[in-house]
């Protein structure tokens, strides 16, 4: 039995689907009862309902679990806490394997998500427990926050430079990766790096959306100002906002690179293009 944290997310969903495909019994973990129903159609098998700050109630979730998938709620400022208790709850329960979703350079002290991530890590290495650590970049699933800006607007909209050059990963890429490692124990003690492209420009991304409608989406930077007023009518937190706002400032300083040559070991073939992923993920439904 494996448990999934932080599973009504896309990340937990697209993990979870992975293990069920391979034939997994999962577990996965849901925080709010109104994520029970999407959980189940992923192909999980049991549901516990439980508060990541708790540790009796996690405690509970890992009876039985031979393995974890650890992914914490995004940009939670309570990472290093939430971490803390899942690792020392998975000591007293004896689980045999606990895979971390990480982040693409955590070592980065500006980006404080980053940096929680890195303090979760050195816990883990320093655990005893058998372990893997994920660190996969920016998603190209953002890019589908762009649809309806795409589709009304015709434009992509980034809160940086559209010279900003960033490396890119597919979601189901990076979950396929989670059923590798957690049905091997080859992958026992590794950290591995996942990035599926090169370092690209924003311009670029928008080229090649519009390479796939066939008509010009240009790249567009919007304000800080902007993006904090939409991002506050989404419903998020001042942390979280103040903290994403610090990740943009990094990467329009600094972009953010990475190198693909480990997540194509670990598939046995390329990452998924981003010309491949917008056919695939974004035009197929014909939303456009």
């Amino acid at each position: 039995m494996i448990l999934v944290t932080g599973s009504a997310g896309k990340t937990g969903l697209a993990v979870i689907g992975e293990l069920a495909s391979r034939g997994e019994a999962v577990r996965a973990l849901i925080h709010k009862e109104a994520h029970r129903e999407i959980v189940s159609a992923s192909g999980t098998q049991e549901i516990i309902q439980g508060d990541l700050l708790a540790p009796d109630q996690i405690k509970a979730a890992l009876k039985g679990v031979n393995a974890v998938y650890h992914i914490c709620p995004n940009v939670h400022p309570q990472e290093v806490e939430i971490g803390e208790i899942l690792i020392r709850a998975s000591q007293q329960v004896g689980v045999e394997h606990f895979v971390y979703h990480s982040v693409l350079h955590p070592q980065l002290e500006a980006m404080p998500h980053h940096w929680l991530k890195m303090r979760v890590e050195e816990l883990l290495i320093e655990s005893g427990l058998d372990f893997t650590i994920l660190q996969p970049t920016a998603y190209m699933h953002n890019v589908i926050a762009q649809l309806k800006n795409i589709d009304n607007e015709l434009i992509y909209q980034v809160p940086y430079s559209i010279e900003t050059r960033l490396c890119l990963v597919d979601l189901l890429d990076v979950a396929q990766v989670a059923g590798i490692v957690l049905t091997n124990p080859e992958h026992k003690g590794a950290v591995y790096e996942l990035v599926g492209t090169e370092i690209i420009s924003q311009i670029e991304v928008a080229s090649e959306i519009s390479n796939q409608l066939g008509y010009t989406v240009p790249a567009v930077q919007i304000s800080i100002e902007d993006w904090k007023y939409q991002a506050e009518k989404e419903g998020l937190g001042k942390y979280q906002i103040s903290t994403l706002i610090k990740m943009f400032n990094h990467y329009q300083e600094y972009g953010f690179p990475g190198n693909t040559n480990t997540l194509g070991w670990l598939l046995g073939r390329s990452p998924t293009s981003l010309a491949d992923f917008i056919r695939t993920d974004i035009f197929a439904a014909d939303q456009f």
